[in-house]
Formats: structure tokens, sequence, C-alpha cells
């Protein structure tokens, strides 16, 4: 596929500029689940024993086995869930540390785990047997996993660019590792659009010489929404500019979005996308706790009305600029409550590139002209935003 193509060679070129972690030697093979209802066979196969951590997670109730220095094979598997693990999803959390996610059909108690070094031709293997449990006794035992649960900020350890003293665009290309995003009806995936996208608007913004953009991640890598939202907080960006491709059960919506913070939804499908995209930290395995709701609510209600208003101002203008030169949505500005746009002191917009769920986005996101097609458009009405230019996207 193109798509995979183009992004396995910025892979290549950020790897050679020091900006990746270089992949490590203990592979993820395999996984699957043996057992029924009554007891749980987890079984991962590896390139050699690896050191883990299993933590437990309630409501909705999971599982977490976090291995570092392990990465996944290109052919390691994904099978349906079984007995009392009714789904499972897998990637890094980080480089170079591995997590597997399972989501329990019920709360469970982890009765047995070993791990059996490599015999032969046969692997390494990782097993976690489980058994049912009262919600009282996972929930008690996920409460005392809680600190290992946490983690850590990382939005300073962000590269500061060159310090060049120009305002600072932190481009946020959603999802990444472990964390998938949508996915389209030809295996198109969210995070890999998102980045390809992400990499040429900063490689515009850079051309234009007037603005320095930032990248929240330059790799398949995951980073939480809390942490994402902390690199334009740390580095007091100008503009925070969230990108995404979602999925629609209405298949017959398509189009770029440009979506700004409000705690009242604009339309039923704008709430039901916050919903979405705000579950993103779950989806990676992370507690509901780890950015509690009254925090989130401080966040929005200490959010200056010059913030927002800045950023209704630069939503409509973008708007006003991509008109054509891209297709936009029938609503291209929409308002949700995304807690990826709730830092106070910084305008922030989610730009929707499309919809994975639409034939015809889809097709786009793998024709050769784009993203640069697009990317262009976005990166003039940033510069003219933030500088008063009417010229960018060299």
């Amino acid at each position: 596929m193109r798509l995979t193509l183009r992004l396995s060679i910025v892979a290549m070129l950020v790897a050679a500029a020091g900006l990746a972690v270089g992949a490590t030697a203990n592979l993820v093979d395999a996984m699957r689940i043996v057992g029924d209802a009554t007891r749980t066979r987890f079984v991962v196969d590896l390139s050699k024993g690896p050191e883990y951590k299993i933590v437990r997670l309630a409501n909705p109730n999971r599982l977490v086995i976090d291995m570092p220095n392990v990465d996944f094979h290109e052919t390691a598997n994904s099978a349906e869930g079984r007995g009392l693990v009714s789904d499972y999803r897998y990637g890094l959390i980080a480089p170079g540390k591995a997590r597997v996610v399972l989501d329990l059909a019920g709360p469970v108690e982890v009765v047995n785990t070993f791990v059996l070094d490599p015999i032969g031709s046969e692997p390494a293997r990782l097993v976690v047997d489980m058994v049912p449990t009262s919600a009282e006794v996972f929930e008690a035992a996920a409460l005392a996993d809680r600190p290992a649960a946490e983690t850590p900020l990382r939005g300073s350890d962000q590269p500061a660019g060159a310090g060049s003293g120009l305002p600072l665009v932190v481009i946020d290309p959603g999802h990444g590792g472990i964390d998938s995003g949508a996915t389209g009806k030809d295996g198109l995936l969210e995070k890999d659009v998102t980045l390809e996208f992400s990499l040429e608007l900063a490689r515009q913004l850079k051309a234009g010489g007037k603005l320095e953009p930032l990248l929240t991640r330059t790799d398949d890598t995951f980073f939480s929404l809390p942490e994402r939202v902390e690199v334009a907080r740390t580095r007091k960006a100008a503009l925070f500019v969230s990108v995404h491709a979602d999925t629609v059960r209405e298949s017959y919506v398509r189009g770029a979005t440009v979506y700004t913070l409000s705690d009242d939804a604009s339309d039923a499908l704008s709430e039901a996308l916050a919903e979405q995209e705000n579950r993103s930290d779950i989806l990676a395995g992370l507690s509901l706790d780890d950015q509690p709701n009254d925090v989130a609510d401080i966040l929005f209600d200490l959010a200056r009305r010059e913030t927002k208003n800045l950023a209704v101002r630069f939503a409509k203008s973008l708007v006003d600029d991509m008109r054509g030169e891209v297709a936009l949505n029938s609503n291209p500005w929409r308002r949700a409550s995304f807690r990826v746009l709730k830092a106070p002191e910084v305008p922030s917009v989610l730009l929707e590139l499309g919809f994975l769920s639409n034939a015809d986005d889809e097709k786009l996101f793998n024709s050769d002209d784009w993203p640069a097609s697009e990317a262009v458009t976005v990166a003039r009405a940033i510069e003219a935003f933030l500088t008063g230019s009417q010229t960018a996207g060299r």
C-alpha cells in the first residue's frame, strides 16, 4: 500500500536523524487465548523470556500487561476473545515498551503467571491464568495496582525545537502505538493517516520560515491525552492542532471538519466523536482516573474567554481557506468537549481530515498528491492567522 510505503520511508528518515528508538531484539511472535469461562489462559510467544508487569483496571474491567524492552514482530497476531477475555489489543506504549490490553468479560483473579524459557524451536512463553471473581475483589485489587498504573507526563521531555523564537505550533498526530484509532474498510489505520499528514504539515510550516512546528509524536508511539495537552502548555505554544480521521456509522459522511472546544456539543455527531476520542486512553490501558473529570472541568472553567475566542477565530479562518481547496464536510465547523483541546492558555482546534468510514475519503488518503495538497492549504491558514501573512506552505 502506498501509504505504508511512505510511512516506512519516513520512519527510516526519522531514525536516521536520531529521533526514533531502535527496535529491540525481543519480539512478540504470537498471542492466543485458550480455556473457557471457568478458567482462561492467555499466552504470549516471544524470542526470549521477558520482564513483565500486570495491572488490573476497573470500570471497565481490564488487565494490562506491560513488557519493557519488547516489540511486536510484524507477524504478531490478534485473535477474537474467548472465555473470560472478550477482546484484546496490543502495541507500543513508549519506544521499546510493549503493552497488551485484555478487555475482560467480567471481574477476574489472576491465579498464576509464569515464563517458559525457549527450548529448541519452541519460543519463550509468558502465561497468564485467570478465573472468575467478584466485582468487589477485582476493584480492590485494581485500587491496589493504581500506583503501578500511573504514566508520568512526558510533555516536558519533548524536543524544544531549534529555539528560533518564532511562534510555536504544536501539531498532534492523533493516536499511535497501541492506540490505532479508527480503521478504514481497506485496513487503513487512523494513526498512520494522522502521522503522515502531520509530518507533511510540519515540513510545510518549517519551509515557510515564519513559524516553528513541533510534533507530539514523530513515529508510531502512544501518548496519553493529558501528555499531548502538556506538550502545548509546557512549550507555551501559540497554537495547538490535533489531527484525526475517524469513522462514523453514516458512511455517506465525508470531508474535512474543524472542531473547537465546547462543553455542549453542536450536534449529535460531534458529541459521539468527542466521546469516541476521549476514550483513547482507556483503550490504551490507562485508568479512567488518570485525568479525573473534576480536573477536566476545572481546566474547562479556567479556559480564558480570549483563548477560546482565538480558537474559534482560527477555526473559521481555516474553514474559509480550505473552502474550494479541500473537500469539506457539509457542516465544517463544529463544537464538542474534546479533552485534547482543554489547554486553558493555548488556542486549540481538532482537524478531522475526513472519515475512514467513507470510501471517497479513504481513497483520498491513498492518492498520490495527498497529503501535500491539503497540508499546504492548512499551513497557509496557520501562517496567515499567526503572522498576518498571506503566504505559507512553501
